[in-house]
């Protein structure tokens, strides 16, 4: 007996992915989330909200609860109180494969225990999508064009550098076509011109519509390319806003506990954010 009906039958009642958001709308948001990692809390009264369009930084010194609200936000991580929205509707009510037509998740580091090439991993981002061949090519096509890693797309993923594997990461992320991106540290094992190669992809895709959610650490890419920041500090949002108004050398300076300085650039005009270091 042929079991292609039967793969037809499991395509067809597959999701379909959501519309296009509209400018502005509200894809994802947390309100008073608690978070406990066994007994430990982690966050504590965070709320948030995320719109399409923009890109959001999470930012603050290590332990303050940023990949956790971003697990959270990606509903992989269980709120012990308060809420978490996507879409309008609490992620608990949405099924595994409709939460990935309508998030994509980018965790800080990337394994595999099985030798996929290049190409192999970034298709996997098509896994939720019931779409023709052809338009899957085209989605992987466009995202390892866009991170650069097209010129590898037959090598081992176990061959590469750590960098390599970070900008193969972010392809299948780019090739999920979610609206929502969640990014945890995507810099992190790069060099300068590709962290700033990533923050220009995540803006392109805010300007493309999506709503893109990024943890980093480096203060001045987040200066640079956010919209909006979310500063957090113990488990609690300390600020929340564009970066001119929430990067203040008193805010910043208090929360890392390290003297920050905040100043214009003295030939662009734009925000510098660094470390005061003494002569």
């Amino acid at each position: 007996m042929s079991v292609v009906p039967n793969v037809r039958g499991l395509l067809r009642s597959r999701p379909l992915p959501p519309a296009r958001p509209a400018p502005g709308e509200l894809l994802a948001e947390a309100e008073d989330l608690h978070v406990r990692l066994g007994a430990e809390p982690v966050l504590g009264g965070v709320g948030v909200r995320v719109r399409a369009g923009e890109v959001l930084a999470l930012v603050g010194p290590n332990g303050a609860g940023k990949s956790t609200l971003l697990g959270a936000l990606a509903a992989d991580v269980p709120a012990a109180e308060g809420v978490v929205r996507l879409h309008g509707r609490p992620v608990s009510g949405w099924t595994p494969a409709e939460l990935a037509l309508r998030r994509a998740v980018l965790p800080q580091s990337a394994e595999l225990a099985f030798p996929f090439t290049v190409e192999e991993v970034v298709r996997m981002g098509r896994a939720p999508h019931a779409a023709p061949p052809a338009k899957d090519d085209l989605a992987v096509a466009e995202a390892m064009a866009a991170t650069e890693v097209t010129g590898f797309a037959g090598r081992p993923f176990s061959a590469l550098s750590g960098g390599e594997r970070a900008r193969v990461a972010l392809a299948r992320v780019l090739a999920q076509r979610a609206p929502l991106l969640l990014l945890d540290e995507p810099t992190a094992a790069l060099d300068l011109r590709h962290q700033e190669a990533v923050l220009r992809l995540c803006r392109e895709r805010a300007r493309a519509g999506d709503a893109v959610v990024v943890v980093l650490h480096d203060l001045a890419l987040a200066a640079a390319y956010a919209h909006r920041v979310t500063v957090l500090h113990a488990g609690r949002v300390a600020a929340d806003g564009p970066p001119a108004e929430v990067f203040t050398e008193t805010l910043l300076s208090r929360v890392y506990e390290h003297p920050v300085e905040v100043y214009d650039h003295p030939r662009t005009g734009a925000l510098v954010v660094g470390p005061r270091r003494l002569p």
